[in-house]
C-alpha cells in the first residue's frame, strides 16, 4: 500500500491568500505566515497557485514563494501565470520542488517539453481540469512530468488504467467519505482543496481518521515499540539531540511513552518533563520547534539519539546549544564548514545592520550592489589566474576572497546559506 500525503493549497492573488480559484475572498492577508502555519500543523506538502494577471503581481507572487520557503518544512510545488521558460525558472529558483504548468493553455505542450528538457521531468508538474487532455496526450504528460494535479473530481478509477504518472487531487468537496474514497485510488499521491486548507484544520486528527479507514499516511514509522526500550524506574527513556546539518549536540531530554508516540505521530520532537511531570513539545511557547529528521536507539537499548532540524535557539537562555559552559579542556578549531560559512554570514549581516566605522564590509554596502558585483567579478577572474599558478595556497587564498565578497552578495540580496543548501540538495 503505497504511502499518502495531506497538501494545503494557497491561492495567491494581490498578495493575499485567497479562499479559491473562483472564490476572490481574503483568507489571510500573511501569505507566509499561513504556509508556516500548515507547515507547523503537520501538512506534508505545500500547492501554491499564483492567480494573478500582470507581470508585476507575478513577481510579487514569485517573492512570496521565496519567502514561503525560507519558513516551511515541507516541499512546495508552485505554478500559475507561467507564460515563458523563464518563469519557470524563477518559481524553480523559488524553492518550489516543481513548476506546474496548466495544460490547458496555449502552447502548454512544447513549454512543457521545452521546461523538462531544461530542468528534468521531476521537476515539472502538470495540472489537468479534465481527463480527454490526459487521454489525447498520455505519452507527452509521462514523457515530460512527474506528477499530475487534477483540478475536479473526476472518475479517478479512468484515470489510473490510463497513467502511471502519480497525482495530486485538488477538491472541493468537503465530504469526509468522498475523501477517503479519493485518498484510497491506488494512483492517488496526495488530497489537496477546500477541506485541508482550512485554517483550523487538524492534520494529525484527520490522518488518524485516514489510518482507521486503512488509508496509509505519510508519517514516521518506528521499527520498535516503546516496550522495548530500557527505560528508568519512572518509565523514561534518555534523549540526546543533535543537530542533522552541523552534528552539534543541541541538548538532552527524557521521552516517556505518550511522548514518544506524540513524536512519531506529529514529527515534532515531544518530551516528558521530569520537574512539571507532563508534556511539552519543544519550542510549543517560543517557536523554537525540532522536526524530527531521524531516530535512533543505541546497542544497550537504553538511550535515544535524535537528529533534529531545530528552528532558532535549542536553549532557553538563547544560547544555539545547552551545551556551552566550559569545564575543562583546551579550545580546539572550529572546521565545521557549514558553520564556519554561517559564522562569516551572520559577522556579514551584522555589520549592514550595525554598521561599523573603517569596516570594509560596510564600504561595499554603502557603495551598493553594483560595486559588489564588480568586485565577485574581479575575485573570480582571480581564482582563474591563480589556478594557472603551480602553487595550491594561492587557489585557496583567492576562493577564500570569492567566498567572501560572494556572502556579501548573499546577504546584500536576503540569500541565506539555508537556501543555497535547499538549492544545492534539490539538484
Amino acid at each position: 500500500m503505497s504511502y499518502k500525503k495531506i497538501i494545503p493549497c494557497i491561492f495567491i492573488a494581490g498578495a493575499k491568500a485567497v479562499k479559491w480559484f473562483t472564490d476572490q475572498e481574503v483568507l489571510s492577508e500573511d501569505v507566509v505566515g499561513l504556509a508556516k502555519h500548515y507547515s507547523d500543523a503537520g501538512a506534508d506538502e505545500l500547492l501554491v497557485f499564483d492567480l494573478s494577471d500582470s507581470d508585476d503581481e507575478h513577481e510579487e507572487a514569485i517573492d512570496l514563494m521565496r519567502r514561503i520557503n525560507r519558513v516551511i518544512r515541507i516541499p512546495m510545488v508552485a505554478g500559475g501565470n507561467i507564460r515563458r521558460q523563464e518563469d519557470v525558472k524563477k518559481i524553480l529558483y523559488s524553492g518550489a520542488k516543481r513548476a506546474m504548468l496548466n495544460f490547458s493553455k496555449p502552447d502548454s505542450v512544447k513549454m512543457m517539453e521545452d521546461a523538462a528538457k531544461r530542468f528534468g521531468k521531476e521537476k515539472i508538474a502538470v495540472s489537468l481540469n479534465d481527463f480527454d487532455a490526459l487521454f489525447k496526450h498520455q505519452h507527452i504528460i509521462e514523457d515530460f512530468t512527474s506528477e499530475i494535479v487534477f483540478m475536479h473530481r473526476l472518475d479517478l478509477n479512468s484515470v489510473m488504467n490510463v497513467t502511471d504518472v502519480p497525482c495530486v487531487i485538488v477538491t472541493d468537496t468537503m465530504e469526509e467519505r468522498e475523501l477517503f474514497k479519493i485518498l484510497k485510488c491506488p494512483g492517488v499521491k496526495g488530497l489537496s482543496g477546500k477541506y485541508v486548507s482550512r485554517k483550523e484544520m487538524d492534520f494529525v486528527a484527520f490522518k488518524e481518521q485516514c489510518e482507521e479507514e486503512d488509508i496509509q499516511m505519510t508519517s514516521f514509522e518506528s521499527m520498535m515499540e516503546f516496550s522495548q526500550f530500557k527505560t528508568n524506574e519512572q518509565g523514561l527513556i534518555p534523549v540526546i539531540v543533535q543537530h542533522y546539518k552541523s552534528q552539534e549536540v543541541l541538548m538532552l531530554a527524557y521521552m516517556n511513552q505518550e511522548a514518544f508516540d506524540h513524536t512519531i505521530k506529529t514529527g515534532k520532537m515531544t518530551y516528558y518533563s521530569r520537574s512539571r511531570q507532563c508534556l511539552w513539545t519543544k519550542g510549543e511557547t517560543s517557536g523554537h520547534y525540532q522536526y524530527v529528521k531521524s531516530l535512533t536507539i543505541d546497542c544497550d537499548l537504553d538511550t535515544l539519539l535524535a537528529k533534529v532540524d531545530q528552528v532558532g535557539a535549542a536553549c532557553h537562555t538563547g544560547n544555539p546549544t545547552c551545551f556551552f559552559q566550559p569545564l575543562a579542556g583546551n579550545d580546539f578549531d572550529e572546521t565545521n564548514p557549514l558553520k564556519v560559512f554561517e559564522s562569516v554570514y551572520d559577522t556579514i549581516v551584522d555589520r549592514k545592520e550595525h554598521p561599523k566605522e573603517g569596516s570594509y564590509t560596510n564600504y561595499l554596502f554603502e557603495k551598493g550592489i553594483d560595486k559588489i558585483l564588480k568586485k565577485v567579478g574581479e575575485e573570480a577572474t582571480e581564482i582563474v589566474i591563480a589556478a594557472k599558478n603551480p602553487n595550491p595556497e594561492e587557489v585557496k587564498y583567492e576562493v577564500s576572497d570569492f567566498l567572501y565578497h560572494v556572502m556579501v552578495l548573499m546577504v546584500e540580496r536576503g540569500i541565506t546559506w539555508e537556501d543555497i543548501i535547499r538549492e544545492l540538495a534539490d539538484r
